[in-house]
């Protein structure tokens, strides 16, 4: 038997996505006589006025959005490779599809535990097509560039011919730490894919925006990968949810990140990576062995209904390892204190 959570550290918990109780939310926002079409081309149309991008497009899965602009910033210059993080979300989670579908190649940059630098960039010998940027860096703690560093890594791409694009996968929350509109943080970019379901808490989802040209041959792509669907409507509005009741909480889910952080670090079991946040999202070092504490969130789970995460990453050293944590709406119930007492008993 599974089971029962009654508390969650997890962003995408079922109590934020229980199946009828999200069903129940969108009755109140879906009027009757609603055309199929209409919340996706809203939710397309509010994005680009968001980001000050002249064009939006939405796509049913992030992976489809970012491979669809790498092959479009590919087919613009002539060129094959383009340039990332060696954690990027292309490589570790879409299993290399942009090679195995659309013939493309990574070309890693810098360290694989830091920030990409305008230094790592200058020791690129190769003509790129775009240089993808991930803010925040998920892989190592949600790390975001200073914006100098931004700007430069960005004009860097740009004075050599190639695209600048976001995974801004999480760019509702690294807006915090800018303290930027969207629209300047945007800007340095030709072109920014933004999640739907992350930070925003919607189903599934995400939209690519650009100039008018660009979301045009994406739209081509989508088509033949097939992601034209005409029902992303549920999508759509639970998008259009996030946005109206979740977008307008990030900092105040990034101020609780910093407490939480701050209570971890001073009982002296684990550490946070960032020690001070930078957004909603950073990780816990934990001195136990991977397998160690995915049992004890399991029990935990049994015995008290809280859910932690448990899926812990594993470190060089077996007798460490990470766990990630996202403050959201769920997270809010947990003092920072109850959260430090939790990850204790995580051994």
């Amino acid at each position: 038997m599974t089971p029962e959570i009654r508390r969650s550290l997890v962003q995408h918990s079922r109590l934020r996505q229980d199946p009828h109780a999200v069903l129940r939310r969108l009755l109140d926002r879906v009027p009757p006589g609603l055309r199929l079409d209409e919340p996706a081309k809203q939710l397309e149309q509010r994005i680009a006025d968001l980001l000050g991008k002249p064009a939006a497009l939405f796509f049913p899965t992030g992976t489809m959005a970012q491979q669809t602009a790498m092959r479009v910033h590919a087919e613009r210059t002539g060129r094959r490779t383009f340039a990332a993080h060696p954690q990027c979300h292309l490589v570790i989670w879409e299993d290399e599809g942009y090679s195995a579908v659309h013939g493309l190649r990574h070309l890693a940059v810098g360290d694989r535990e830091d920030l990409i630098t305008l230094d790592d960039l200058a020791g690129v010998r190769e003509p790129i097509a775009a240089l993808l940027l991930e803010l925040p860096q998920r892989e190592i703690g949600g790390l975001l560039p200073a914006w100098d560093d931004l700007v430069a890594q960005t004009k860097w791409a740009r004075d050599g011919g190639a695209a600048a694009h976001m995974d801004g996968a999480r760019l509702w929350e690294a807006q915090t730490y800018y303290d930027r509109p969207f629209a300047e943080i945007a800007d340095l970019f030709d072109t920014v894919y933004v999640s739907l379901y992350k930070g925003l808490e919607g189903v599934r989802g995400a939209v690519l925006a650009g100039d008018q040209a660009t979301i045009d041959a994406a739209s081509v792509w989508r088509r033949r990968l097939g992601g034209a669907t005409p029902d992303s409507w549920p999508a759509a509005v639970t998008a259009l949810m996030g946005l109206d009741e979740v977008l307008p909480r990030m900092a105040e889910f990034r101020d609780h990140a910093v407490a939480v952080a701050a209570a971890i670090n001073a009982d002296g079991y684990a550490t946070t990576r960032p020690r001070v946040p930078q957004t909603p999202l950073f990780h816990v070092h934990i001195p136990a062995p991977k397998d160690a504490v995915a049992a004890a969130a399991k029990r935990i789970l049994a015995e008290s209904g809280v859910e932690l995460p448990q899926r812990p990453k594993s470190s060089p050293d077996p007798t460490r390892c990470s766990i990630e944590l996202t403050i959201g709406v769920v997270s809010l119930d947990f003092t920072p204190q109850e959260v430090a007492d939790l990850i204790r008993r995580l051994r």
